[in-house]
């Protein structure tokens, strides 16, 4: 297959900080919020217990927020860029004349390297790691990347509507949904928590896959378009994900989160179903955000106010930032720490969960304004443009210039 090299393509492939698009960056950086007040919930979820003010009606009207227009549909914004920057690296190589041996295998060290940070997160912070997901999606489906369109999306649309069934019947499952079951990943003991979320990971993780597969491969697809990275030139398509996505997510999501509020009684094949339309809706209203955003950056143009900047930054480090918000649940939420779950309304751990995002968006900036890189990422980086023992000078310039 043939594909356009990317205008614009150093040498070495490397995109600096400062010439970066905003679109993804500032993508990223929002929908972290969007992950952050997910995961607060889950945690007051879990060892919450009895509504606490203000009150059980305030309690509902948040889960039904929450399902309808966080849960599910942040991640798969994330797995969709991930594809997409997966891409953009394969492109740039083939660009400078690479073969697809080298630059697969470029591909599935970094995979491999997301995986060991992944299972490291999961251990030592948070049982829904989706880093180690990524890194599995780099090593099985790094072939994706060098196919046609028609093979892609078919590979895409076929894990959308299989994966996304599996998914909702297996987290429908009363061992998934007794929040007795869920309250055994917070114990009164860290070093039982760890193996908890050890023993948790083989099923988490292939279930997150699952529904994964298909938001990387449009990924992929807009990559090779550069929809991200000029976003003035796909309006058309842009206002269509994003004014036509997100109303579908609202619609899809909304029943299932009368549901997870109790405010509709729903059991056996017609709770999986709910659960089935709340995750298809899901992938909409994902790419309608980052439609959105994307629609935003084009009307800002090379307008870069501190906010803009800020959020940005929080984006060019997210994978940072991600971990730090899991430091704070372990800091916010363990028994053996503040313990502070069991104390809030549903609508407080959503404002929790939005000063942890905050305070990530403010590290961030300091990383920025030191023209420091997220020390994640830079791990990252080095895990995968580090010379082979065999030596590689190219991989290595590669590394040092930021490709």
């Amino acid at each position: 297959m043939s594909l356009p090299p990317p205008p614009g393509t150093t040498a070495s492939g490397g995109v600096p900080l400062s010439r970066r698009s905003l679109a993804p960056d500032l993508s990223r950086g929002v929908m972290l919020l969007v992950i952050a007040i997910v995961h607060a919930h889950i945690f007051q979820e879990m060892v919450g217990g009895d509504p606490q003010a203000p009150g059980a009606a305030f309690d509902a009207a948040t889960t039904v927020f929450v399902m309808t227009f966080a849960e599910g549909r942040g991640y798969p914004m994330f797995a969709a860029l991930f594809g997409y920057g997966l891409a953009r690296i394969h492109l740039r190589r083939v660009a400078e004349g690479q073969p697809w041996p080298r630059v697969r295998s470029l591909v599935r060290r970094r995979g491999r390297w997301l995986v060991l940070i992944g299972v490291l997160h999961t251990v030592l912070l948070f049982f829904g790691d989706i880093i180690a997901v990524y890194g599995l999606i780099a090593l099985m489906f790094a072939g994706l990347l060098h196919v046609g369109d028609r093979r892609l999306l078919a590979h895409g649309f076929t894990w959308m509507a299989l994966g996304t069934l599996v998914y909702a019947f297996l987290n429908t499952l009363p061992s998934f949904t007794d929040p007795a079951a869920g309250g055994g990943v917070l114990t009164g003991s860290p070093l039982a928590d760890m193996v908890t979320r050890l023993f948790t990971w083989p099923v988490m993780t292939p279930m997150l896959l699952m529904t994964s597969v298909f938001p990387f491969a449009v990924g992929v697809w807009a990559a090779r378009r550069r929809v991200m990275e000029e976003p003035g030139l796909h309006l058309g398509l842009l206002r269509r994900s994003a004014f036509a996505g997100i109303p579908v997510a609202v619609l899809g999501g909304l029943p299932y989160g009368l549901a997870s509020a109790g405010l509709w009684e729903t059991a056996g094949a017609a709770e999986t179903a709910l659960a089935w339309l709340h995750l298809l809706t899901g992938y909409a209203g994902g790419f309608g955000y980052a439609a959105l955003i994307a629609l935003l950056a084009v009307r800002l143009g090379d307008r870069r106010g501190p906010v803009v900047r800020a959020l940005a930054a929080t984006g060019q480090r997210s994978m940072t930032c991600y971990l730090l918000q899991s430091v704070g649940w372990s800091v916010l939420f363990a028994p053996y720490a503040l313990g502070l779950a069991s104390d809030l309304s549903e609508l407080g751990s959503v404002l929790v969960g939005a000063a942890v995002w905050l305070a990530t968006v403010v590290i961030a900036d300091v990383m920025r304004r030191t023209g420091a890189r997220g020390p994640a990422e830079r791990l990252l980086r080095w895990g995968t443009y580090r010379e082979p023992r065999s030596g590689s000078a190219t991989v290595t310039a590669q590394a040092r210039s930021g490709g």
